[in-house]
């Protein structure tokens, strides 16, 4: 048995209204997808008709957010008087399209424009006082925020008391109380009525950049889109609008730099989606701003010049490529570190790149369902660091009620940022603790996961998943649909790509209806799973091979509802027998306790004994080092454990099973030697013996044996001499007879049966 990594939540099933039904079916859509859609709060015509159309003119007027006239008015004056603006951004992917948005808005207008993006290690995030400064000095006398500014208010404060203007724009979570800003567009803002709560901040800018154009500028769509999905925001209404057009017009862009980009991240421009910008143009983005200065992310998206394009699309690559580097480091260094033991990993660790910690911390979420938050240690004696929650624990409430541990703190429910003295971690581990424990959440079960449907693999085709696609774009709050597949036998498994690290399964139902599934990063677990009680969850994508196109899913999670069985019947695999998780490991015979005990760390245990013992070793496996001599020893060891999952190795010393009792024409020939030759010294002439009659050698010595069981034969000081008018018995009734053919019939079911055999023996003891 093995449990699901993720606590699977099934929906309920729900009875749709008629209006809605009839309006979906005659759109075409399954009942399926119908239930799918009305789960997902889309519950009328209406909203199924712009959920479905998805139209830019659906989206709201940009005049709703509070603020927009004035920023408006302001900009304009700005633009008409030749007042030099300065946009001042964020480091990160949604930061860098924002700019570049509003950049290219304010230079079509005519305005005297410049930008700059803080370095996150000189700057800090958000605005910075020196930085304003500085460009106040250089004759700048309007700032226009983008995708940060509402928690500036000491940098804003100094921009006023120098007679500078700042308007912010921004989408990050709102202060107590807001800055003392010129004009402030937000679509949470307290004093506004804004319908869509959830635009980007590249979103925000758009609305000011339509505001100000008096028209939709589709051509800056494709931004919006790259900015909304890499800052994994609300992928619903007005955002899931912006990127659907965002993405189509991006398959056409010919914006120099995003080709080059595109050409770099190894895309094809045709086939651009959700994941080919959650994959690979956001992450190049974003590794500007977590290892070094991003300013040259916005000069990439500005330029005109193709070989300018190709440079910084070259330089941000080998920049990405050393950020999967360094994260990749410091995953495993901080898996090192895991204290099994704490309900929230609080992980510290020396000169780690601090630009990457909260990727870090995310990996380290995924892995072990638990709240984590990962720190550098900096030499001033504090320690920076960013923490990833589960969407059970509200990690920034919950460390807001220690904010005096901090010198720095912010966040929302699932990721926060902080700087602390390095003394003060173990009282934050101690508290974080103390909170999971307060609220009695338990992370065992693994992250909760969603599932739209159970599906069977009959219903699953290329028109139901070209019809799942017409729900496209995924992401945050409407992910791709998660289906967990029924009655799923594997037919087929191998371990496929570098260092076999993902999986390849066939499976198919009863009526042999046949379906692949693609797990990455599964390769590990291809020993683990059997062909029966295998559960199964992902979602259902195309594979498209030599102009075929083929259904398949893309595995999320498994679990296996039945004991586990794994082979290792073979020598090589006897020095993968330490395992770490507690084992107890059997034997029948002592001389092959002794053969593994090089082997092996944990005690070796002798079958005998622990028949003899009322309650077995506390364990969560069985390894069955060796064959006994009665399979029934095992059959009980078995029941008595209650573990449910065993190791078959069942080494044998004698194969006994191979030479199998001998036969009547070998006994006949021995006994006629022996007779023939009276007497024979079998210390030291056994091979001879054995190579004459071209009886192995083994066997020989066990035919001998009961040649001397039923005293056909004397051994005295190792010479064999024969007796003379034996009586005549049958070779069946020597007791070493009896136990060789029990032994091979032992052999025989262990080693040559299949595991599902094996499996199918234990469930029935």
């Amino acid at each position: 048995m093995k449990e699901a990594k993720n606590q699977w939540i099934l929906p309920e099933k729900i009875e749709l209204s008629q209006p809605f039904v009839d309006f979906a079916s005659q759109q075409g859509l399954s009942d399926g997808i119908q239930q799918i859609l009305w789960q997902r709060g889309i519950q009328t015509p209406d909203a199924l008709a712009r959920f479905l159309h998805a139209d830019l003119q659906d989206l709201y007027d940009p005049y709703l957010l509070y603020d927009m006239d004035k920023a408006v008015e302001r900009l304009n004056d700005a633009i008409m008087s030749g007042e030099k603006i300065l946009v001042y951004g964020d480091y990160d992917a949604d930061g860098i399209t924002s700019t570049t948005v509003i950049v290219e808005t304010l230079i079509s207008l005519g305005a005297d424009v410049t930008y700059y993006l803080p370095n996150r290690f000189k700057d800090g995030y958000g605005p910075n006082q020196a930085v304003y400064a500085e460009k106040i000095a250089e004759g700048h006398s309007l700032i226009l925020t983008v995708d940060n500014g509402v928690a500036g208010h000491e940098a804003i404060e100094y921009a006023n008391s120098q007679g500078v203007d700042v308007i912010v724009t921004d989408h990050h979570e709102l202060p107590e109380e807001l800055p003392n800003a010129y004009a402030i567009i937000h679509p949470k803002h307290p004093n506004g009525n804004y319908p869509f709560k959830e635009l980007a901040g590249v979103g925000v800018a758009f609305k000011l950049a339509c505001a100000l154009l008096e028209e939709i500028p589709t051509e800056l769509l494709e931004l919006v889109a790259i900015g909304t999905i890499a800052d994994m925001v609300s992928l619903t209404d007005e955002n899931r609008i912006l990127v659907k057009h965002g993405l189509l017009l991006m398959q056409q862009t010919n914006r120099v730099g995003l080709l080059a980009l595109i050409q770099e991240s190894n895309l094809n421009l045709n086939e651009l989606d959700e994941q080919s910008i959650g994959f690979g143009i956001g992450p190049r983005l974003n590794a500007l701003g977590r290892l070094t200065d991003p300013n040259p992310a916005v000069q990439l998206l500005l330029t005109f010049d193709e070989t300018e394009a190709q440079m910084l699309a070259q330089q941000i690559n080998q920049w990405n490529q050393q950020r999967k580097d360094i994260v990749d480091e410091i995953v495993e260094q901080a898996s090192q570190k895991i204290n099994e033991n704490n309900q929230v990993h609080v992980i510290v660790g020396d000169n780690w790149h601090e630009g990457v910690l909260g990727i870090v911390a995310g990996k380290i979420v995924k892995k072990t369902g638990k709240p984590t938050i990962i720190l550098t240690n900096k030499e001033d004696g504090t320690a920076k660091g960013s923490g990833r929650s589960v969407d059970t624990f509200n990690l920034f409430a919950s460390m807001s009620k220690v904010r005096d541990l901090f010198t720095k703190f912010g966040g929302h429910h699932s990721a926060v940022g902080l700087t602390m003295p390095i003394e003060n971690i173990a009282d934050l581990q101690n508290h974080l603790n103390q909170e999971v424990n307060r609220l009695a959440l338990d992370f065992s079960k693994g992250l909760p996961l969603k599932i739209d449907a159970k599906i069977a693999i009959s219903t699953i085709s290329v028109d139901f998943i070209n019809e799942i696609n017409r729900l496209s774009p995924f992401g945050m709050d409407h992910t791709r649909p998660i289906f967990w597949l029924e009655a799923a036998q594997v037919t087929a498994k191998r371990a496929i790509g570098v260092n076999n690290a993902h999986l390849k399964l066939q499976v198919a139902d009863e009526n042999a209806n046949y379906l692949d599934v693609i797990g990455f990063g599964f390769g590990s677990y291809i020993d683990e799973i059997g062909s029966n009680d295998l559960q199964i969850v992902g979602q259902l994508s195309m594979n498209e091979w030599n102009g075929k196109q083929n259904p398949q899913l893309m595995l999320t999670d498994f679990a296996i509802t039945d004991i586990q069985v794994f082979d290792f019947r073979a020598k090589k695999y006897f020095t993968q027998l330490n395992f770490e998780q507690p084992t107890l490991y059997v034997a029948s015979f002592t001389k092959n306790a002794e053969r593994f005990a090089n082997h092996i760390t944990q005690p070796i245990y002798l079958a005998d004994d622990l028949l003899q013992m009322a309650e077995l070793p506390s364990c969560e496996q069985l390894v069955f080092l060796d064959c006994p001599q009665d399979v029934e020893s095992y059959q009980i060891i078995y029941q008595k454990s209650a573990v449910s999952r065993i190791y078959f190795v069942c080494y044998t010393h004698e194969d006994a099973y191979l030479d199998g009792l001998g036969s009547r024409e070998q006994y006949a020939k021995l006994f006629q030697f022996i007779k023939q030759q009276k007497r024979l010294d079998v210390r030291y002439k056994l091979d001879m013996i054995a190579a004459y009659l071209k009886i192995p050698k083994k066997l020989l010595i066990f035919m001998i044996q009961v040649f001397f069981e039923l005293k056909f034969v004397t051994i005295d000081d190792g010479v064999l001499s024969y007796v003379e008018t034996p009586t005549k018995r049958d070779l069946t009734e020597s007791p070493i007879y009896q136990k060789r053919n029990q032994k091979i019939k032992t052999e025989e079911f262990l080693l040559l049966s299949s595991l599902d055999v094996l499996k199918n023996w234990l469930n029935n003891s």
